[in-house]
């Protein structure tokens, strides 16, 4: 069964966590807060695979603090779904706004 949410985590494990998703943010021109059953997530990243763009997932799912990561960036982007995708450190949504923003040609734009 899945993880549940409710269970919070200590101080120290949310300070890590927020350090984390800070220092993942700065660091990488694109990151893509994913999982990997996810098929929106699949789609976020295949479209920029198609335009070539490198970009950072970190798969949720998959690592030990992915539910607090979650819960981190409910608090940061008032987003609680996967994909959560930042571009040059901004936040931009999830995987229908990153299309949105390709088919009005302004994210490759924001890629350049």
């Amino acid at each position: 069964m899945g993880q549940l949410l409710s269970a919070t985590p200590d101080p120290e494990t949310m300070a890590a966590v927020k350090e984390l998703v800070a220092k993942l943010i700065a660091e990488n021109v694109v990151v893509v807060f994913s999982k990997s059953y996810c098929p929106y997530c699949a789609k976020a990243k295949d479209t920029l695979k198609a335009l070539g763009q490198a970009f950072t997932a970190l798969e949720l799912d998959q690592i030990d603090n992915g539910a607090a990561i979650q819960a981190h960036l409910l608090e940061l982007t008032g987003q609680r779904t996967v994909p959560n995708i930042f571009i040059k450190q901004q936040h931009i949504g999830g995987c229908s706004d990153l299309l949105d923003l390709k088919a009005a040609g302004k994210l490759q734009t924001m890629l350049a």
